[in-house]
């Protein structure tokens, strides 16, 4: 039988509030970013130095542009299981311990930021431009940086963390 009362006190933890202020944050410091290039640099690349340019370019598909299609189903489907996986990853994040709901607000704050461009705008701004020469990187937003630290960090410590 499921105890309210159980739920209630693992969701109105102090660290919690850790937790939903870090995912504030980082949600806060990429629509701000975003909203700069969108407002500032939508007619053309901005260049920074020989390794970084900011250009704006509107993503359908999943981080770094992976499966964009001109459909709006599978963009609805898409947008779906990300939104399936914000919550999933909520959940997981009150059921774990601080090292982890650390790890986890981070990925989800990035996560909300995108989704909530998906939501918004049908796509999300990328605009960080990384590349040497002629070669170019995916191009990514402030979001991914987050989402991407998250998970190298979830990675690094069940690879190297002892568990108790």
């Amino acid at each position: 039988m499921i105890n309210l009362r159980e739920i209630k006190d693992k969701i109105f933890k102090k660290e919690n509030f850790y937790f939903l202020i870090t995912i504030i944050s980082i949600f806060v410091l990429d629509r701000y970013s975003k909203n700069h290039i969108i407002n500032n640099f939508s007619d053309n690349n901005f260049y920074v130095n020989d390794f970084i340019n900011f250009d704006l370019i509107w993503n359908t598909g999943i981080g770094f542009g992976l499966l964009s299609f001109n459909s709006n189903l599978f963009y609805n489907l898409i947008s779906g299981l990300i939104a399936s996986v914000i919550i999933f990853l909520i959940i997981f994040a009150i059921r774990s311990d601080k090292f982890d709901k650390i790890i986890f607000s981070i990925i989800i704050g990035g996560a909300i930021g995108n989704f909530y461009d998906r939501i918004i705008f049908n796509g999300v701004p990328d605009f960080i431009d990384l590349h040497y020469g002629n070669f170019h990187w995916f191009t990514f937003n402030v979001a991914d940086i987050f989402i991407t630290i998250g998970i190298i960090c979830y990675i690094f410590k069940e690879l190297f963390v002892k568990k108790s």
